[in-house]
């Protein structure tokens, strides 16, 4: 069993940053690829960003060059950080642990809501 803890969400200036966190409980963080989606209201849930355990990451096209992923595998943590937000990065964001090995489940954290408004 893993347990995801989000934090780090919050309101911000467009233009801020912000840097979530999500850590992870067990011993078995590096069996997984983590990731950052977001959900806005109306909207499906989407990928933000993704990072294997060996530091491989990917973006969605809308973050790319403004957000970065970064995982601590020591710390069983990953991180978001945002730079250069816009109102439409306003949603709410979950950590996501998604198994390299077929026969592990999935995990999903509770979610923080990130709001960027003047």
């Amino acid at each position: 069993q893993v347990q995801l803890v989000e934090s780090g969400g919050g309101l911000v200036q467009p233009g801020g940053s912000l840097r979530l966190s999500c850590a992870a409980s067990g011993s078995i963080f590096r069996f997984y690829i983590m990731g950052w989606y977001r959900q806005a209201p109306g909207k499906q849930r989407e990928l933000v960003a993704a990072i294997t355990s060996g530091g491989i990451t990917n973006y969605a096209v809308a973050v790319k060059g403004r957000f970065t992923i970064s995982r601590d595998n020591a710390k069983n943590t990953v991180y978001l950080q945002m730079n250069s937000l816009k109102p439409e990065d306003t949603a709410v964001y979950y950590c996501n642990a998604h198994p390299t090995i077929p026969t592990m489940p999935d995990y999903w954290g509770q979610g923080t809501q990130v709001t960027v408004s003047s």
